[in-house]
């Protein structure tokens, strides 16, 4: 079995690392385009033309099925790339999980980037799974990017803007970027306000995880023997997982199963 994910950077980590959650024994084709970092400010038309280039490498490995782990991909481009892989390859897409927030009862947050907070695409979502639930759409400039570099300062400087504009009284925040679950638990910690039940943080990694193998009639398998091969591809070059990547958990867990590192791809200090 082999999954491919695609993403504009390091955003599909969280996803890829909940597939190897659920199947140890998948192979895992990793398909991005650093940069280009970010998609977001860019035409739909350009985020079209990129993504579908970062998925065409994806597939020329033969995967089973490809996860759009980008948010911005998937509202620009997924009826593009279902167009151009499938049948031949299942194309999963990524969806703020709007849906089971509300379903938890309000009020809920959104934290998104800045051109899909308000956008119509999103709006559209809140209507349709939100309806009656007190919703905030929080814009979070320059998160996405500082998450893809790593920078600890701008993370952290970003999540605290964000959390100000965040109503104290939110039960739930929807982690609407790819990129935001791998600073889930800051996000949690700057939005958790003293004497509140605990904050409810939905991200889409483990759903999105989940379709891809429901897509190829697969079913999870934790305790699959961990002999899958994790393949690294950078503007569609094969590479090696970037230092910023190895910042992260997910990008740890992931190069303990994937290439070794090459000197200029060292973690970052």
């Amino acid at each position: 079995m082999k999954i491919a994910l695609m993403d504009s950077g390091i955003g599909l980590l969280a996803a890829a690392a909940a597939v190897r959650r659920l199947r140890p024994d998948a192979d895992l084709v990793l398909s991005s385009d650093p940069g280009s970092m970010p998609w977001g400010p860019r035409t739909p038309e350009d985020v079209t033309a990129r993504a579908l280039a970062v998925a065409e490498a994806a597939a020329r490995h033969r995967p089973d099925a490809l996860i759009v782990a980008c948010n911005t991909a998937s509202v620009r481009a997924l009826p593009a790339l279902r167009a151009r892989l499938e049948p031949e390859v299942p194309v999963i897409g990524t969806v703020p999980a709007i849906k089971p927030a509300a379903a938890g009862g309000g009020p809920v947050a959104i934290w998104a980037t800045p051109a899909t907070t308000g956008s119509p695409y999103q709006r559209g979502l809140i209507a349709e799974f939100a309806d009656g639930v007190s919703v905030t759409e929080v814009a979070c400039p320059g998160l996405a990017d500082a998450v893809e570099h790593a920078d600890q300062d701008a993370i952290d400087a970003a999540i605290a803007a964000a959390a100000a504009r965040t109503p104290e009284d939110v039960r739930a925040v929807v982690l609407g970027c790819t990129h935001y679950e791998l600073v889930a638990e800051r996000i949690r910690a700057a939005v958790q306000q003293p004497g509140r039940p605990p904050l409810v943080l939905h991200g889409s990694a483990g759903a999105v995880a989940a379709q891809a193998l429901r897509r190829i009639g697969e079913a999870p398998s934790p305790e699959a023997p961990a002999d899958s091969v994790v393949t690294v591809l950078l503007g569609g070059e094969e590479g090696s997982l970037l230092a910023t990547a190895l910042s992260y958990e997910e990008g740890r867990t992931l190069a303990a199963a994937g290439p070794a590192l090459t000197e200029g791809h060292r973690p970052a200090r």
